[in-house]
């Protein structure tokens, strides 16, 4: 038998991570990448460059490939039905993934499931400075203003604190909003769970995410201070909504922990910047996973390998030689795990990661952090003395 072809549309990062597992189950993945120069396009043999929002190119991509996936949410919906109607399957399927393409049919789903989230509702296009002014009058201020699709690393996402027409502004743009209560969280936390067409799931621990400016710069495996039947919760709640929805794959549920319980703020059907602490700290990274789940094989175990796992994401900074300051930060913590992207180093843009493990919790924050500052300033400095002056 030879081995399956799996596609995956999409080469960033995580379809570059993703080849990493491929070649230990010995399967061969294949990335619609779109230049030959993407991230994951510069480690994956079967690469076929083309524009996965492209109905010809997925088609001409997908031939030959055993079970399609997806890197990223933005493969257009009917390119998607066009795959499942070749007969080849898609995992996640169309119908699966709607709700992470658009946040208002997530939020009608889930709140028809009874899943706790934050009062919404759609923006209408006649006076919607009227309409927000009575959903503020019910629900408070600030509102958060959101683009029903297409939004990530905080983009897409609008804090109002009064009428001052930016949703006018946004709809003459063509952008569809929805609006949602401001949750006055205690923090962020996530729930990464996987699902098989055989119906298995797995849960990983629930870990808490660290933003700033929208984008998720620390995680923390497990979320310390948890209390049990709060993290079986969250777990329970991820796997019972990959069920409704019909996810085979990861699914991972960002969630506010709030002083009455958890609210689901929103749905990744993918690997996800949550779970890459797994690479290093669980028995089974979440590349594997997925993997395993899109070919309804045996899901892995999502045991830790360590107390705690930090993972902090390298942002780029201003001086674009990262690698020079490999030596510095491989010789200060030997035990320091990099993972860098292949990506052009731009002020502020994710091109890698690091983990750290251990039992001293922030012992091992300190070391992640420390690790992540110096490759993306060249000290470690910088970026400790701004948080400390938050």
């Amino acid at each position: 038998m030879e081995p399956p072809v799996v596609g995956m549309a999409g080469g960033g990062q995580l379809a570059r991570m993703t080849q990493q597992a491929a070649i230990a189950l010995g399967v061969s993945l294949r990335v619609l990448a779109g230049a030959p120069d993407d991230s994951a396009a510069k480690v994956v043999p079967d690469v076929r460059v083309g524009d996965d929002r492209s109905r010809d190119d997925l088609l001409a991509f997908a031939k030959g490939c055993d079970v399609v996936t997806f890197d990223h949410e933005h493969v257009p919906g009917p390119h998607i039905v066009a795959l499942e109607e070749s007969g080849l399957p898609c995992r996640p399927g169309s119908a699966a993934l709607a709700h992470a393409q658009d946040k208002l049919v997530m939020r009608e789903r889930l709140s028809g499931l009874g899943v706790p989230c934050p009062a919404y509702a759609h923006v209408p296009p006649s006076d919607p400075e009227a309409f927000l002014e009575a959903f503020a009058a019910e629900h408070g201020r600030p509102l958060v203003l959101k683009a029903t699709r297409g939004g990530y690393d905080g983009k897409g996402v609008w804090i109002v604190d009064g009428p001052d027409g930016q949703a006018e502004r946004l709809l003459a743009e063509g952008v569809d909003l929805m609006v949602e209560q401001y949750v006055p969280f205690r923090r962020e936390l996530a729930a990464l769970v996987a699902r098989s067409p055989y119906g298995q799931g797995a849960a990983y621990p629930v870990v808490e995410t660290v933003q700033e400016g929208g984008i998720c710069t620390e995680v923390i495996a497990p979320a310390p201070g948890l209390s049990d039947d709060l993290a079986a919760e969250a777990q329970s709640l991820a796997l019972r909504v990959a069920d409704e929805l019909d996810v085979v794959g990861l699914l991972a549920v960002e969630l506010f922990e709030t002083e009455t319980g958890l609210l689901v703020n929103e749905l990744a059907m993918r690997p996800h910047n949550s779970g890459h602490w797994t690479i290093d700290g669980a028995r089974t990274s979440q590349f594997e996973q997925h993997l395993r789940a899109v070919l309804d094989l045996p899901l892995g175990s999502t045991e830790p390998t360590a107390p705690y796992t930090v993972m902090a994401n390298v942002l780029g900074g201003d001086d674009p030689d990262v690698y020079s300051r490999y030596i510095h930060v491989m010789a200060h913590d030997p035990a320091v795990k990099v993972h860098m992207y292949g990506k052009e180093s731009r002020p502020g843009r994710k091109i890698g990661h690091v983990t750290a493990l251990g039992a001293d919790l922030d012992g091992v924050r300190e070391r992640a952090r420390h690790a992540a500052d110096y490759l993306r300033w060249g000290t470690a400095m910088g970026e400790k003395v701004k948080r400390e002056q938050k």
